[in-house]
């Protein structure tokens, strides 16, 4: 769970970005999407092939350079 205290005289905004920063790190969000419908294994394998392909096709251009 996130949690963020307000610091005396500190506005709601400032706390309010504290809290975001923190939920991004959390990775709260990437979790509730990645379960918000199911995937079959054999589809998500499929994806994780072609996500470590297209990284491996970007580390061969960024080292190329």
């Amino acid at each position: 769970m996130v949690e963020v205290f307000l610091k005396k005289d500190e506005p709601l905004e400032r706390a309010l970005r504290r809290f975001k920063k923190k939920y991004e790190k959390a990775g709260i969000l990437k979790d509730i999407k990645r379960n918000s419908y199911y995937l079959k294994p054999s589809e998500a394998r499929r994806i994780k092939r072609s996500k470590a392909k297209r990284r491996m096709r970007r580390a061969t251009m960024l080292a190329s350079r």
